[in-house]
């Protein structure tokens, strides 16, 4: 037997006796360095990541596909680079169409066809409708409604982007025929940018109900017994750092640590409800972030010393670590062993072929073009087949990372860290090259020094980008 044949009988045998239960939870702007069980140093406390990490898998070299919000989900719900889209830098804003192709297939389309409910419960920010700017007045198509969800209640875009109304599925629960003004300085602190919102809309709300909302979905669900899938995308720690009076004052780390912890505590109600309902033993949760933590000297300051990248380099939407290596848990109690760290590389982008392989779904096509199941990493049985991973920054930069070796292919930062964009001078080299076993900081440039790597590297980034897929 072969050792790909080997790998599918065990995910085979996986889903014969009973399909788990999916729950993905994608947090906002979590920082590797959040985690206690990933960074000790970290100011917050995370009790009930740090549980399911003990009780499960921790992935140490796990990537968001971009280092900002709107590309990753993209990326994590089709397992499809969203650099192939009309998105090829930036994000989406609250009134934008939808970004997701018609007809294209995600986790909740597929598992849907394969009996499953499917739910979704938060930050959406990949555009709704088909028109330049969302007339939030009408029904909203396509919504997450025409992309599997059975069922979706969240918010448009990010909690600092306008227009601030609660969705539930294609429409809004009430119109935001209010306005708010701007509050505080650009991605700092409670910040929040000006613009129409619902009378009723409150942003220290926004967290606990969708915490609440995803509680009720996996009650409901169990009771039908029925297998389900919950996408659960947290609208924090993203700015505004808005507590619920529980929290706040809570923690060591100003206001976003006491934000950090009432995310970890949300986690933990859907934790406990799975344990409630009676399905936690044959549930696979994830939990992770969309991308790296926006973070500068004067955060950590603020937050009493604490640095939310860890000692990874860069920030969100920075091509370097600190942009898009981020805390990745899993935990499924009936097959996955606890207690475990993986140093297997992986991406968003692999969630769809990992479940897709677990309940015996067949890609086609056309579908998942990128991602590559690391349900043989989960089973303990072997090493995924990704080798190798493409980084994207907020302004498109694009790394290549193949094994220890990280090419960029540009200088500076791509993203939020100054400067974004470095032009050579005379005799300097074009891009970066990282050895990042032996410099996991990114300090010394080897680009000049190792040519045959470059060369090596780019072909192989320049072969993805010119077709239509990496797997």
């Amino acid at each position: 037997m072969t050792r790909r044949l080997f790998q599918q009988t065990l995910a085979a045998s996986a889903f014969a006796e009973t399909p788990p239960n999916i729950v993905v939870i994608l947090c906002d702007d979590l920082g590797y360095g959040d985690v206690q069980a990933f960074y000790p140093e970290a100011k917050m406390r995370t009790p009930r990541m740090d549980a399911l990490a003990r009780d499960g898998m921790r992935f140490t070299d796990a990537h968001s596909p971009s280092s900002l919000c709107t590309p990753t989900r993209y990326g994590l719900l089709t397992g499809r680079y969203c650099w192939r889209t009309r998105l090829k830098q930036g994000v989406l804003n609250g009134y934008s169409p939808a970004l997701i192709e018609p007809g294209r297939e995600t986790i909740a389309s597929l598992l849907k066809k394969k009996g499953y409910r499917t739910g979704g419960f938060g930050k959406w920010h990949l555009g709704l409708g088909t028109a330049e700017k969302a007339d939030y007045s009408r029904p909203l198509t396509p919504s997450p409604l025409d992309y599997g969800f059975d069922e979706y209640f969240g918010i448009p875009a990010s909690l600092d982007m306008p227009p601030y109304v609660f969705v539930e599925g294609n429409q809004v629960q009430e119109q935001p025929t209010s306005t708010i003004a701007d509050n505080g300085e650009v991605k700092r602190g409670p910040y929040w940018r000006g613009g129409p919102i619902a009378p009723g809309f409150r942003m220290e709300d926004v967290v606990p109900k969708i915490a609440s909302r995803a509680c009720q979905f996996i009650d409901a669900s169990a009771k039908a017994k029925r297998p389900f899938f919950a996408y659960v995308p947290f609208t924090g720690p993203h700015t505004p750092w808005v507590p619920s009076r529980p929290y706040q004052n809570k923690s060591k780390a100003g206001l976003y640590g006491d934000f950090v912890e009432e995310i970890d505590a949300s986690i933990g109600k859907i934790v406990d409800q799975l344990q409630t309902s009676g399905v936690a033993a044959n549930t696979l949760v994830i939990v992770t972030s969309d991308n790296g933590a926006p973070w500068e000297k004067r955060d950590a300051e603020a937050a009493a010393g604490h640095w939310a990248d860890g000692n990874w380099r860069g920030q969100k939407s920075d091509i370097q670590e600190g942009g898009h290596r981020v805390p990745f848990i899993v935990r499924w109690p009936a097959k996955v062993k606890a207690g475990q760290v993986s140093s297997q590389l992986l991406a968003h982008v692999d969630i769809l072929a990992t479940v897709a392989e677990l309940t015996g779904i067949r890609l086609g096509a056309g579908m998942a073009e990128d991602s590559y199941s690391f349900a043989p990493v989960l089973l303990g049985a072997a090493k995924s087949r990704r080798t190798m991973v493409v980084h994207h920054a907020g302004n498109g930069m694009f790394s290549i990372r193949s094994g220890e070796w990280k090419l960029v292919l540009g200088r500076g930062s791509g993203g939020f860290t100054a400067p974004a964009k470095v032009t050579p001078g005379p005799g300097e080299p074009a891009g970066e090259l990282y050895h990042l076993k032996e410099d996991p900081h990114e300090d010394r440039n080897l680009y000049a020094q190792m040519p045959d790597v470059v060369k090596r590297l780019t072909s192989q980034l320049d072969a993805w980008r010119q077709t239509d897929h990496s797997r």
